[in-house]
């Protein structure tokens, strides 16, 4: 949802004035419907994903669970659903947001932290650290946080050329992306059969396991976030502009797109250190929160909730399509997005746009 702030007889097309008090905002009409409808189907997918395995919980039963009411579903629901569920939406919107922000600074569509190299990076220090002996989860979320950010400084460093050029960006980004790949795989080759084991579940993405102990960390650090969240739907508009009209505004371009980046960066650090590295959703969730809402930036709130619903719904598939056999999510969100990746290569080639 896009909102900008209005100044008198000014009203472009396709917004709404919003009065708040003294001031006044325009809002994306699109936008704001969007962000309505994925609320709902959310909303949906969440309750089917709480009443839906092994045993099958009734809606009332599984509302009572979730509000602390007295319930038979209690266990099944308040213990082991909820928790889970939780953490995949976090780090769905987490992830939806990362995307969108990564792909505004490349100006590509297929820019996102699992492109670039920013989750491999992220990968690759946590399986190292799992094979030297750290499996505590409690630390594990701030070594992936680290891989992260020092993957992406080296793809900065690397692409920068007296400014930071999109193709440069994202083919730099995906070579780091193949040889951070490699390293985490030489790692799980140092490791006994179990850490190897344990690395190869986490380096799929998985909610497997997940409950509040990771929920509670990840829902804290996001909280702190959302200010710069909305700094950066501000800043959105001018870094999609063209440098030298940016320029001309008085817009500090270099430095407004490294702290887009930075925070895109740790968002998908933080998503990455809670259930591994879910692939393509911050990918696919800014482009298709785009092309529905048919604005000129990437809407951040959109892209978030898009995350959110294609997690969890990809878990909820995962527990259900090859039952008693459980499916990481990452499994069903990369079967998605692989294609999805193919065919923006093959519009771009044609042509077509993005």
């Amino acid at each position: 949802m896009s909102a900008l702030t209005s100044r008198p007889g000014v009203r472009p097309a396709g917004y709404a004035l919003v009065r708040a008090g003294r001031g006044s905002f325009l809002v994306h009409r699109r936008a704001t419907a969007t962000a309505l409808v994925l609320t709902v189907l959310l909303a949906a997918a969440c309750l089917a994903y709480l009443c839906v395995g092994k045993s099958f919980v009734a809606p009332g039963e599984a509302l009572k669970a979730v509000f602390g009411l007295p319930s038979d579903a209690e266990l099944v629901v308040g213990t082991l659903r909820l928790p889970r569920m939780t953490v995949g939406l976090l780090v769905g919107a987490a992830f939806g947001v990362a995307g969108a922000l990564i792909q505004t600074v490349a100006r590509n569509p297929l820019a996102s932290p699992d492109v670039i190299g920013v989750s491999q990076g992220a990968s690759a220090l946590t399986v190292g650290a799992l094979t030297y002996g750290v499996t505590s989860y409690a630390v594990l979320p701030y070594v992936s946080v680290l891989g992260g950010l020092l993957a992406a400084v080296l793809v900065y460093a690397f692409a920068w050329r007296g400014g930071l050029h999109a193709t440069r960006f994202v083919l730099i980004g995906i070579g780091f992306a193949v040889a951070l790949r490699s390293v985490s795989h030489l790692f799980m080759t140092k490791g006994d059969y179990l850490v190897a084991q344990q690395a190869q579940v986490w380096m799929t993405g998985s909610l497997n396991g997940r409950g509040w102990a990771e929920a509670a960390p990840l829902a804290w650090t996001l909280l702190a976030l959302v200010p710069f969240v909305g700094w950066a739907a501000r800043a959105q508009r001018t870094v999609s502009m063209d440098d030298d009209t940016a320029t001309a505004l008085g817009v500090r371009l270099n430095r407004t797109r490294l702290g887009l980046a930075f925070l895109g960066v740790l968002l998908a650090s933080v998503a990455t250190g809670a259930a591994g590295p879910v692939d393509f959703v911050a990918l696919l969730a800014p482009q298709l929160a785009r092309r529905v809402t048919r604005t000129a930036q990437i809407p951040l709130l959109c892209s978030a909730l898009t995350g959110a619903l294609v997690v969890v719904l990809a878990d909820l598939l995962g527990r259900k399509l090859f039952e008693p056999t459980e499916l990481p999510v990452g499994v069903l969100t990369a079967a998605v997005g692989a294609p999805y990746l193919i065919w923006l290569i093959i519009r771009g080639r044609t042509g077509g746009r993005a």
